[in-house]
């Protein structure tokens, strides 16, 4: 049985990690130049741009592809992970992101005359354009081949 701080040397759990917290670093210094105010939040929020999971999971699969093999099963694998989570960002949570601004809207219109009302407004920015999840996919495969590249040709 492998120790648990074996984690910290595998370079490609480390790799796919570094691409989310950049896609999410990315996503604070754009709010940051187009709002011209700080917001923490968009540190840690999902939606936006760049797809911090497209990010995460193109570079997991690249990072596959280049310890495995690019034919090898464990990279079909990550890569159809990797399909499956960026086709819901822009499907399935992109479309609840749209339900739930519609319904804050009746909400807001319902409760106009100061009747009261005590539950929490939903989240409206929770997917992704498909420009967002492209952009991810390309940061999460440049991280994985930049971090090959420093490396010396091999994770």
């Amino acid at each position: 049985m492998q120790h648990f701080g074996d984690i910290f040397g595998n370079h490609v759990l480390l790799v796919a990690l570094s691409a989310c917290f950049l896609a999410q670093g990315l996503k604070f210094a754009i709010g940051l130049i187009r709002e011209k105010e700080v917001n923490l939040q968009w540190l840690f929020s999902t939606g936006g741009m760049p797809s911090a999971h497209s990010a995460l999971v193109t570079a997991l699969a690249t990072g596959v592809g280049q310890t495995k093999g690019w034919g090898s099963s464990e990279f079909a694998i990550a890569c159809l992970f990797a399909i499956i989570v960026m086709y819901d960002a822009t499907g399935v949570r992109q479309a609840v992101g749209k339900q739930a601004k519609i319904l804050n809207q009746i909400i807001d219109d319902m409760f106009q005359e100061d009747k009261e009302f005590n539950e929490e407004r939903l989240k409206e920015l929770l997917g992704h354009t498909p420009f967002q999840v492209l952009m991810g996919l390309a940061l999460g495969i440049g991280t994985s081949l930049v971090a090959e590249w420093a490396i010396g040709g091999g994770m």
